[in-house]
């Protein structure tokens, strides 16, 4: 199986000398169980325990808290003499199943930080609403879908990883190498980023085999609803979750749902959706200052799946067409490019913070506009606009650069080449990892040694 970016960042976690119990958290399928499981590879031991599976491990945290007794329970419910701190990783997988366990995360810190201790669950957010995070106790990881660069690695397509990110200076490439990258994003906007239907095209080439785990990942997320939503919501989160993919792109609006729903009905459905991970808000901000976040309005914002093809196959589309004609399927499917690279940021993004995606627009009786994303980028927001053809015209951008004196400049992603006009920094769209936080460069660069990487 590939490697991840969050590779490098449970390594940097395991030799944290202040590290504490980890929360890995991300949507169902992300990949990471894998993760865990590569990162104990680096232990003598790991101890895994999936409250999902064993559901007869559970009562051992119904006693009490104390980790001495747990551990030595532990061990005797797997079969071990004990379990060492510093030499075992404890992993607790779909820990959301077993609530007690969230709070014996507390009491490994503060009695046992030596301890290494992971958990990880797709619904772990809903748990937190009975028992609460133990915060100052545990730290956050974020976890996503592969992102571009990490699916060419994960291809064996190294030598465009070494060309994209070797081009710190942003000079244009050649067109044949440029035409060679962009069907490479088409290919990835076909099989996406899940990792088992990457592990397929990797395996077999053969898209169709991805193709089909789409549609498993999509009925396996709808088979989830019954877990976190009550039964009168069953038929509104199932409308929504079909009809979302047809309005990406777009500012979502409750009364574009088809259906005997109203507003009260579907948006705690909407919330359900956004903890599970399955889809992600891109809210409004004014863009004035740093955070973004202190100038939204909540009834402004936008929608995107967890995963490009996902969305695609939500809505029927034929994934087929992005590897034999990519360039017309680029203009022909321009809201997809757009959450693709609402995808890519989140990849990039802090791992230890939950990413946020923010939009702007302006609604005046003269004019309207409106600029896809606002990013924040080295302590400067970074508006953001995505071409899915030529990507010429630029009012809203050069308006909101205009408008905010303190935003230095703005990036097109479009199908074009690298170049620069006026304030804006023009970049093709397999460059999105440009943006990634200091962090995830470094993780970037790990990603290239890659004959190191593979050990």
């Amino acid at each position: 199986m590939f490697k991840r970016l969050i590779d490098w960042h449970l390594k940097a976690w395991k030799d944290h000398k202040y590290r504490k119990p980890l929360l890995l958290r991300g949507a169902r399928q992300v990949g990471k169980t894998h993760a865990v499981r590569q990162l104990g590879k680096h232990f003598d031991h790991m101890i895994e325990i999936n409250f999902e599976l064993a559901k007869d491990a559970k009562p051992i945290f119904d006693k009490d808290l104390r980790p001495e007794r747990i551990l030595r329970e532990l061990a005797a419910y797997v079969g071990r003499t004990k379990i060492i701190p510093g030499k075992t990783l404890l992993f607790f997988d779909e820990i959301q199943e077993a609530p007690e366990a969230i709070l014996a995360l507390r009491y490994f810190y503060e009695e046992m930080p030596e301890l290494h201790v992971i958990a990880a669950g797709s619904l772990f957010d809903f748990a937190l609403e009975q028992v609460g995070l133990p915060v100052g106790r545990v730290s956050s990881m974020y976890m996503y879908p592969l992102s571009f660069i990490e699916y060419l690695a994960a291809s064996g397509n190294i030598a465009a990883v070494q060309t994209i990110l070797g081009n710190p200076n942003k000079e244009s490439f050649s067109e044949p190498i440029h035409q060679s990258l962009m069907s490479l994003v088409g290919e990835y906007l076909a099989i996406g980023g899940m990792p088992e239907a990457v592990a397929k095209w990797v395996e077999e080439r053969n898209p169709k085999e991805s193709f089909q785990v789409h549609h498993d990942l999509i009925a396996s997320y709808r088979q989830d609803f019954e877990k976190y939503a009550s039964k009168p919501q069953m038929e509104p989160i199932d409308t929504l979750f079909r009809q979302i993919p047809s309005m990406v792109g777009e500012e979502f609006q409750y009364k574009n749902i088809h259906g005997e729903f109203r507003k009260r009905e579907l948006a705690p459905c909407l919330d359900l959706l956004c903890k599970a991970n399955v889809v992600h808000r891109i809210q409004h901000s004014a863009g004035n200052g740093i955070p973004l976040g202190a100038e939204v309005n909540l009834e402004w914002f936008k929608l995107i799946l967890v995963d490009v093809a996902l969305c695609q196959a939500t809505l029927g589309f034929d994934l087929s067409t992005w590897f034999l004609e990519p360039g017309l399927d680029f203009v022909n499917r321009g809201s997809i490019t757009e959450a693709f690279v609402g995808q890519e940021l989140l990849c990039y993004s802090h791992p230890h913070q939950k990413a946020e995606l923010h939009f702007w627009k302006r609604q005046a009786k003269s004019s309207t506009a409106e600029v896809d994303y606002l990013f924040e980028y080295n302590r400067e927001i970074v508006p953001i606009e995505v071409k899915s053809g030529d990507g010429r015209t630029l009012k809203s951008m050069l308006m909101f650069l205009e408008n905010h004196p303190d935003s230095p400049y703005g990036v097109r992603f479009s199908a074009q080449n690298y170049s620069q006009w006026e304030k804006v920094d023009s970049r093709p769209l397999y460059a999105v990892c440009s943006l990634a936080h200091e962090e995830q460069k470094q993780a970037l660069d790990y990603l290239l040694e890659f004959p190191k990487f593979l050990a």
